[in-house]
């Protein structure tokens, strides 16, 4: 196990608004949930996630709204912020440097004249809808098909066989929250981009993702790819789904600062952008991607980063973070056998996906690196409670639960390495219903 966590510098505004310009895009399409006693059946409805515009602009010099600030890599950003009597929100020192803050119009145009500042952008958003749901526990440890059509059950690190010998790896998860006290997962702590609530889960999403990645291998529940990992909690979203683009960059700071003990990030929401050359650095005649190089800055402290493609039936390159080509992006596929083949019947659930295709939602493209099963899996739920669900974004934990557990037993491979043995080790493309011709491959950890 790694140690040696870090916070970093943060001040809290106050009267801070919704952030102006929105960031369009979302990591999950489709929610139902399941009663799952010694087997599971359907009870819940299909929820279609919604995209919600955000109204821009200052209404007067006095209303605050959501900035960014910008510094030189020169300048030291809490005294700028403290120079100009700013509070700041959060400051980022590692993944790009600058705060954000809730500024007035004067505010901002007293920093536009710093010299010390490289620029002032209003925060962006994407949103969600919250999760919803009436579930119950389960008496009896299940394996759903999703895990089984990976190889989970063959895989050697996860030893999936009942008996609690939990991974020892820390993956972080950039989400709503984790539930803490879910007693099927191993959740060791937090930090709460999202300010005002702290990092528990209040919505589902992160508890969804977080079982898929390491529900604990024990008697009863659900059952992770890598059983037992520590989960830390980043929240980013708030309970009504928004995702700013000041609350990603917080997470991915605090991953950063604390690259020592994290060793996975999974980021399962996606916005509207493209790849950049260079890990998003300014040249002549663009300006930076500030995304783009936080990322960045992450794989380079040594955290794979896992992203989902997003659900819209788009090209994934299209939607960031899925788009950077640092990543590990990942589509859906539908399976209800657990087996290759197509031969299963419709996913009860939503019977109208195809087994071993692309799931109709799926963005696909060639930033894909692997397809994991995202129809009608099942995983940990707020309140000690299970769910079952649909989307790229329960897609996504399959693989980074994978790379967790090639960390695990490699410690020393690099983000870049530990993609590549994903995609090499993955069942041969293409997958059937893919529209594009980047023929990637199904996640297959058997040998993981």
């Amino acid at each position: 196990m790694k140690n040696g966590l870090d916070g970093f510098r943060a001040g809290r505004s106050r009267g801070r608004s919704t952030p102006a310009t929105p960031r369009t895009g979302v990591g999950d399409l489709r929610v139902s949930f399941v009663r799952l006693l010694v087997g599971y059946a359907l009870v819940g409805a299909m929820l279609a996630a919604t995209l919600t515009a955000v109204a821009p602009g200052i209404a007067s010099a006095q209303q605050l709204q959501a900035w960014i600030v910008y510094v030189a890599d020169s300048a030291d950003p809490a005294t700028v912020a403290a120079d100009h009597g700013v509070s700041p929100e959060y400051v980022y020192e590692r993944v790009t440097t600058g705060f954000s803050a809730s500024l007035s119009a004067r505010d901002v145009a007293r920093l536009r004249r710093d010299h010390r500042v490289v620029d002032v952008v209003a925060d962006e958003m994407i949103t969600r809808s919250p999760l919803a749901a009436s579930v119950t526990a389960t008496s009896t440890q299940f394996v759903t098909s999703g895990i089984r059509r990976i190889g989970g059950l063959s895989s050697p690190t996860a030893r999936i066989d009942g008996v609690d010998e939990r991974i020892d790896v820390d993956v972080a998860v950039l989400d709503g929250g984790v539930d803490p006290n879910h007693p099927d997962l191993n959740v060791v702590g937090g930090y709460d981009c999202a300010p005002g609530h702290g990092w528990n889960d209040r919505d589902g999403h992160g508890t969804l993702v977080a079982g898929f990645i390491g529900a604990i291998d024990n008697d009863f529940g659900a059952v992770g790819v890598a059983p037992g990992a520590r989960i830390w909690s980043i929240r980013v979203a708030t309970e009504r789904g928004f995702i700013s683009m000041s609350s990603e960059l917080c997470g991915l700071e605090w991953v950063a600062k604390n690259a020592t003990t994290i060793e996975v990030a999974n980021l399962s929401f996606a916005g509207r952008g493209s790849n950049t050359p260079n890990c998003g650095a300014k040249s002549k005649g663009t300006k930076p991607n500030r995304e783009h190089a936080a990322i960045c800055a992450v794989v380079n402290a040594g955290v794979t980063v896992v992203a989902a493609a997003g659900n819209e039936t788009i090209d994934a390159a299209t939607q960031t973070p899925a788009a950077y080509s640092e990543v590990i992006a990942v589509s859906a596929i539908a399976d209800s056998d657990g087996l290759p083949g197509g031969l299963g019947t419709a996913p009860a659930c939503l019977p109208t996906e195809v087994d071993d295709r692309l799931a109709s939602f799926s963005n696909y493209g060639s930033p894909i690196a692997v397809a994991a099963p995202g129809v009608c899996i099942s995983s940990t739920y707020i309140g000690g409670l299970y769910a079952t669900a649909n989307g790229t974004s329960f897609a996504t934990p399959l693989v980074a639960g994978a790379a967790a557990l090639l960390k695990a037993t490699n410690p020393s491979l690099s983000p870049a390495e530990i993609r590549q043995r994903i995609i090499d080790a993955a069942q041969p493309g293409p997958i059937a219903g893919d529209p594009d011709s980047f023929p990637e491959g199904v996640l297959d950890i058997s040998t993981f």
